[in-house]
């Protein structure tokens, strides 16, 4: 299936519609199906997430692995890290989400968006706390079964507590804990606003926003996304 742009990108076209038309919003997304080839913007999106990144590239996680979600602003983040949530939920696995970014209506609202509804919903944690760090995170998820994925939104935010340990200790618990629960930790990270598309067409590990050192050998896997495509590569390693 080919669309014309990226969903996230037509969910942007459909709202705008939505304003400019002054049309309800499920009718505008409605019309960009239709445009699309799709009678409705709910069979659009269930043949998107059959085919989404996320549904191909969680099966390829491991228990206790460290994954990595980078971009820009506005490339879809955030939206693969919650699919990849979501992932490990209809595979049975419960899922956790740790934001700083967002409060618990908007986190609810994207993920019942993706179809967290009923019990898959059941099978999802939710912290928007200002306490969240590496401590806090490895209280709520002890105990959890190996294979249970949580969300870290963002890297870069568990820097900027002084009362905290710096990044390269906090993730080094965090890799650690994971190794011994078996839990996927997915942290979503900012990209440097040096990167330049026009020069690469996919930013790398060299491109990650790091005000201070971290030693990303703790990392398993990095996924990259600009323009909607995507890369996963092994932290240190060859793309796959």
């Amino acid at each position: 299936m080919h669309l014309s742009a990226p969903l996230y990108r037509l969910k942007r076209e459909a709202r705008l519609l939505s304003r400019e038309a002054g049309i309800p919003l499920a009718a505008a997304l409605d019309r960009i199906a239709a445009r699309e080839g799709h009678a409705r913007w709910s069979l659009l999106a269930q043949r998107v997430a059959e085919r989404s990144p996320a549904a191909l590239i969680h099966p390829r996680f491991r228990p206790g692995e460290m994954i990595l979600v980078a971009a820009r602003p506005g490339q879809g983040k955030t939206l693969l890290a919650l699919e990849l949530a979501l992932a490990a939920m209809k595979a049975g696995n419960r899922a956790a989400v740790f934001t700083l970014e967002y409060v618990e209506r908007e986190v609810e609202a994207r993920l019942e968006r993706l179809g967290a509804r009923g019990a898959l919903k059941d099978l999802l944690a939710l912290d928007c706390s200002d306490e969240i760090c590496s401590a806090r995170i490895m209280e709520r998820l002890q105990g959890c079964a190996p294979g249970t994925l949580a969300v870290i939104d963002y890297l870069q935010i568990l820097d900027q507590r002084r009362d905290t340990p710096n990044l390269q200790t906090q993730v080094a618990e965090l890799s650690a804990f994971a190794r011994r629960s078996g839990a996927v930790l997915v942290f979503v990270s900012q990209v440097d606003r040096s990167y330049d598309p026009a020069l690469k067409p996919l930013p790398d590990l060299a491109d990650l926003r790091l005000p201070n050192p971290l030693d990303l050998s703790l990392f398993d896997r990095a996924v990259f996304l600009q323009a909607g495509r995507l890369r996963v590569v092994q932290c240190g390693g060859e793309g796959k």
